[in-house]
């Protein structure tokens, strides 16, 4: 039998609101259900009044002297802040980093094919890593291998609607040749 193995994947942590009756504090500052501030008043009296208003009392600042605490719909005030935490999260732009691969003897085509690829990944805001592997004999000449990296960076200079910088320098890893190039606004 074969295992499926998946990546961990890293639970949110949900807000947990302390409301009616696992409020432990003698005594809280209450705003009622209109946003208008009652002032300090017993927890017990609070959460009368949110009963007869057939509302939750929920603390909202548990770190205030006394506790803040509201007059509100449980169920709705944690559908609205999933709700707003999933728009912030919508909003976030994720930037990707794209891989690109060069070799010290490549074609013009494939070089101008990659060229044309790394041009659209820098306009839609992604970074560009661009790699040059050398192997057997092309490790004697590592020149080569920043020569065709520069020419490369060269042309996406010299591309309309890019400004390419180097974010990160180049780096040598053995027979590996990196950098980082991102389109700068």
């Amino acid at each position: 039998m074969r295992h499926h193995w998946q990546r961990y994947k890293p639970v949110e942590p949900v807000k947990e609101y302390i409301a009616n009756d696992r409020i432990r504090v003698p005594e809280v500052f209450l705003i009622n259900d209109e946003g208008v501030s009652v002032g300090r008043i017993s927890t017990s009296e609070a959460l009368r009044m949110a009963q007869e208003a057939d509302l939750d009392l929920a603390i909202m600042n548990p770190k205030a002297e006394p506790p803040v605490a509201k007059m509100v719909n449980l169920g709705q005030l944690k559908y609205e802040s999933e709700k707003k935490a999933h728009r912030q999260k919508v909003a976030q732009k994720k930037i990707d980093t794209k891989e690109i691969r060069l070799s010290v003897r490549i074609g013009e085509h494939d070089f101008n094919f990659r060229l044309n690829q790394a041009i659209g990944f820098l306009k839609d805001d992604d970074k560009i890593k661009i790699e040059v592997v050398l192997k057997g004999r092309e490790r004697q000449h590592p020149a080569k291998a920043e020569e065709v990296i520069y020419k490369f960076i060269d042309q996406l200079k010299a591309a309309e609607g890019i400004n390419a910088v180097v974010e990160q320098n180049l780096t040598r890893m053995g027979g590996r040749y990196n950098i980082v190039i991102m389109n700068k606004k």
